[in-house]
């Protein structure tokens, strides 16, 4: 008896919620001489020049690496249906994840200001979101192994 409900819609919103956060600005960095975008892959100059796209300023492989990270493991949770422990495992694995997605993106942007100002857009609420739905999914999960196991003894 396989159980699949709601913990995949709350896994795949997760996983879009993060792709947002990754993908989007979350923040504004302004300083005295310049303003940046701090997006997954870096920040950016505000605006778009002549010649084309904006220079990217400070590189940030790593935190794209862990966000694009969270996110596969969110996707892949959705199939590991058939195997319910693995799939709770793999959801706490990408529940850690996203709890360090959103520290790295919270202390790049209050680091890279020195004698700046940061502003926050709604994107950077993206990884509370993602939180709330695989915490929700982890206890579906927990419910449907428990109506499992009923279900087992009953036999």
């Amino acid at each position: 008896m396989v159980i699949q409900r709601w913990q995949s819609v709350l896994l795949f919103i997760a996983a879009a919620v993060m792709a947002c956060f990754t993908f989007i600005p979350f923040g504004i960095v302004t300083t005295p001489d310049y303003t940046f975008n701090l997006t997954g892959l870096g920040f950016y100059e505000q605006g778009t020049p002549t010649g084309g796209e904006a220079p990217m300023v400070i590189h940030t492989w790593y935190f794209f690496m862990l966000s694009i990270t969270t996110i596969v493991l969110l996707l892949v949770d959705i199939f590991l249906y058939k195997n319910l422990r693995l799939q709770q495992r793999i959801c706490m694995v990408s529940i850690l994840f996203i709890i360090a997605d959103g520290c790295v993106g919270g202390l790049l942007g209050f680091c890279a200001i020195d004698d700046g100002q940061i502003w926050w857009k709604t994107t950077a609420l993206c990884p509370f979101i993602a939180l709330i739905g695989a915490i929700l999914a982890y206890y579906r999960m927990a419910q449907d192994y428990s109506l499992l196991k009923s279900a087992d003894r009953l036999r």
